[in-house]
């Protein structure tokens, strides 16, 4: 079984998102849209042949349906198909997940004319990272397959294959963007990658948990809320996508609903018996 979480830059259209989810097939469990980010990621998980017909169906309708022309959003991105990540969810299948990367990478370049990135372990056994690729893209790196430029509506691509992340927003009250980002970069670490936004009257701290067995939401609420100043606060949290069970079993259940945590947002709730 392996779990495939694409990015997607449109969060508004809910109508094209509505039709995005249904090409996504029956490897669909779980969608988060948001609006200000203009950025909606699509939970995909399934056994190899289903997850890949899934994955290229959602694939072909947003480039047939987005265009990078007119998108505005806060959020990093590059392509209309902004990520595809692959991740096994048995760990001793991490190289069938990297196959899977790999040909949806050519896939993607040789029917769409479209450039792909790779990031994760690569031949060699060089590690590229994603911000290794947002950062040096047709700058210093070029791409690993098709043309040697961004399409000008589609963008660019980044396909990866990564172990299970963790995506999770703090909500602050109170504050500045200039204190989110701050705050970001005083909990970012190599297990967690943090950015501030400024979301239209309201701030974000945006993370990525990219190692939960060391760092937990609890964890990183708890630095965050310690660096809190005068009336500055945290008034919600968001997951972004699902978790594992292990991970929810880690946290009290006390602190579910502050972490914005349930059973039903675990991998496991959503594949059924």
């Amino acid at each position: 079984m392996f779990e495939c979480v694409l990015n997607i830059s449109e969060g508004r259209d809910e109508l094209v998102l509505d039709e995005l989810s249904a090409l996504s097939g029956p490897s669909l469990r779980d969608r988060h849209r948001d609006e200000r980010h203009h950025r909606s990621v699509f939970t995909l998980i399934n056994d190899p042949e289903q997850l890949i017909d899934d994955v290229r169906s959602l694939i072909g309708g947003a480039f047939n349906r987005l265009s990078l022309r007119e998108h505005e959003g806060v959020h990093p991105r590059f392509g209309v198909v902004d990520v595809v990540p692959f991740v096994a969810l048995a760990p001793d299948e991490r190289a069938r997940a990297r196959q899977l990367r790999d040909d949806t990478a050519k896939w993607i370049a040789s029917t769409f004319g479209v450039a792909t990135f790779l990031y994760g372990e690569l031949d060699g056994g060089e590690n590229r990272t994603l911000p290794d690729v947002r950062r040096r893209a047709f700058l210093t790196l070029d791409p690993d397959f098709g043309p040697l430029a961004a399409s000008a509506s589609l963008g660019a691509v980044a396909v990866g294959e990564r172990p299970v992340l963790i995506a999770w927003n703090l909500w602050l009250a109170n504050t500045t963007i200039q204190r989110a980002r701050e705050l970001a970069a005083n909990v970012r670490s190599e297990d967690v990658r943090a950015l501030g936004f400024d979301l239209g009257g309201e701030v974000q701290v945006s993370c990525n948990l990219l190692d939960v067995g060391r760092t937990t939401p609890s964890m990183l609420y708890d630095a965050v809320a310690s660096q809190m100043t005068d009336s500055e606060r945290i008034t919600r949290c968001e997951l972004v996508g699902l978790v594992p069970t292990s991970l929810l079993e880690r946290e009290p259940p006390a602190r579910w609903e502050q972490l914005d945590l349930s059973p039903t947002s675990t991998i496991e709730s959503r594949l059924g018996p």
